[in-house]
C-alpha cells in the first residue's frame, strides 16, 4: 500500500495510540487483534473514547474468525473486519472504500457546520431586526406623550426581575421558562403601543379626564394588541408577537375583574399582563406627571400592598414586596431627568398607561 498512501506503523497498541495522538491523525487504521501488550479490541475501543481518534475508520485484519470476533469488532465501533489469508486486492479496495466513505462524511460535516454558522447568523440577525422594530415602534408611542426611553428600560428590567423571582413559584414556573423571562423582556416595551390611535386633546390633556374622555383613552389597550400584527393567524407561531399582544391589551386588567378592557379576573388575565400590571404602575407612581408630583419609593410600595388581591395577583405583589429595593435600584439606575408624561391611568392608584 506504500505506493498509494502514506503510511506510518506501530508495533503494539501503545504505540498505536502514542503515535496517532497528535495531529496530522491518520485517514484511516488497519488494526490486528493478538498484538503484543493490549490487544487491537481495547486499541479500538480507546481510539473511539478519545475525541480526537473516534472519527478514524478502524479495519481490523486479523486471525480470529468466529462470527463472535467479528461481531465483538464491529461492536467496538470497526468499520470492517476482515480475516487472515486476505487478497491484497481485497485489502485495497476495502480500504479505499472507507477512505471515501470519510471523505463524504467530512465534506458532509463542514457543509453542516457552515450551514448552522448561516444559521445561527441569520437567527441573530432577525432577532436584532425584531428588538430594533420594538424599540422603534416603542420610541413612537413616546412621542405621543413625551415620556422619556428610560421608562420603556425600567418597565422591561421591572418584569424581568418579578419574573425571575417567581420563576420557581408552583404557580407560575410551568410558564415563566428562561425563553418566556426574555420574551417578557423583549416585548415590555409595546405595552402602550396603542397610545398612537388617541387623539392628542385626550392623550396630551394636563388634568383629569372626564367620563367620555377616559372611555377614549381605554380603546388604547385594544388598539394596542391590533397594532401588533396577527397576520390571519400566521403569527401564532412568533411568540414575542403572542407576548407583546397579551401585554398591551390586558395590563390593565385587575384581579377582581374591574379592569379593562374585558374586565377579566385572576387566572383569567395572561401572566404576562398582571406582571406587566405592577411594573407600568409601580413606574408611574414614582415619577412625575403633570397632573401629580412623584411619590417616595416608600408611598408607592405601600399603595401597590393597598391593591393586593384587588387590582393585583396576591402573589405577584407579594414578589414585588420581596424585591422593593430591587425596584428601587432599578428606578435610580434609569433616572428620569425632565421626563414629564401628559397622561397616566385615572385608575384608584394613578397607575401609568
Amino acid at each position: 500500500m506504500k505506493d498509494d498512501y502514506r503510511i506510518l506503523i506501530a508495533k503494539s497498541g501503545e504505540q498505536a495510540l502514542e503515535r496517532v495522538s497528535t495531529a496530522p491523525h491518520p485517514q484511516l487504521i488497519l488494526l490486528d487483534v493478538l498484538m503484543p501488550g493490549i490487544d487491537g479490541y481495547e486499541t479500538c475501543r480507546r481510539l473511539k473514547q478519545d475525541k480526537r481518534t473516534a472519527g478514524i475508520p478502524v479495519i481490523f485484519i486479523t486471525t480470529k474468525t468466529t462470527v463472535e470476533d467479528e461481531q465483538h469488532g464491529l461492536e467496538l465501533g470497526a468499520a470492517d473486519y476482515i480475516t487472515k489469508p486476505f487478497s491484497p486486492a481485497i485489502i485495497k479496495a476495502r480500504v479505499k472504500t472507507q477512505l471515501n466513505l470519510k471523505m463524504a462524511r467530512d465534506a458532509l460535516e463542514n457543509q453542516n457546520r457552515l450551514l448552522e454558522q448561516k444559521v445561527a447568523q441569520r437567527t441573530l440577525e432577525i432577532a436584532l431586526t425584531r428588538d430594533i422594530a420594538i424599540h422603534g415602534m416603542a420610541a413612537l408611542a413616546g412621542t405621543r406623550d413625551y415620556e422619556t426611553g428610560n421608562h420603556i428600560r425600567r418597565t422591561q428590567h421591572y418584569i424581568k426581575c418579578l419574573a425571575r423571582h417567581l420563576a420557581n413559584h408552583p404557580r407560575f414556573k410551568e410558564f415563566l421558562t428562561e425563553q418566556n423571562i426574555e420574551l417578557l423582556f423583549k416585548s415590555a416595551p409595546l405595552h402602550d403601543i396603542g397610545k398612537v390611535g388617541i387623539p392628542d386633546n385626550i392623550l396630551l390633556k394636563p388634568g383629569k379626564l372626564d367620563e367620555r374622555e377616559f372611555e377614549v383613552m381605554k380603546t388604547h389597550a385594544v388598539l394596542g394588541r391590533n397594532a401588533l400584527p396577527s397576520d390571519g393567524g400566521k403569527s401564532d407561531s412568533i411568540p414575542f408577537l403572542n407576548m407583546a399582544r397579551d401585554i398591551a391589551h390586558t395590563h390593565h386588567e385587575k384581579w377582581d375583574g374591574s379592569g379593562y378592557p374585558q374586565g377579566l379576573e385572576e387566572e383569567s388575565i395572561p401572566l404576562s399582563g398582571r406582571l406587566m400590571a405592577i411594573a407600568d404602575v409601580y413606574d408611574a407612581l414614582i415619577n412625575k406627571r403633570v397632573y401629580k408630583p412623584a411619590f417616595s419609593h416608600e408611598t408607592a410600595v405601600e399603595m401597590i400592598l393597598a391593591e393586593k388581591g384587588k387590582q393585583f395577583d396576591p402573589d405577584i405583589v407579594d414578589s414585588f414586596i420581596a424585591l422593593r429595593d430591587d425596584f428601587n435600584h432599578i428606578a435610580r439606575q434609569f433616572t428620569e431627568h425632565s421626563a414629564v408624561s401628559a397622561y397616566t391611568s385615572r385608575l384608584p392608584i394613578q397607575g401609568n398607561c
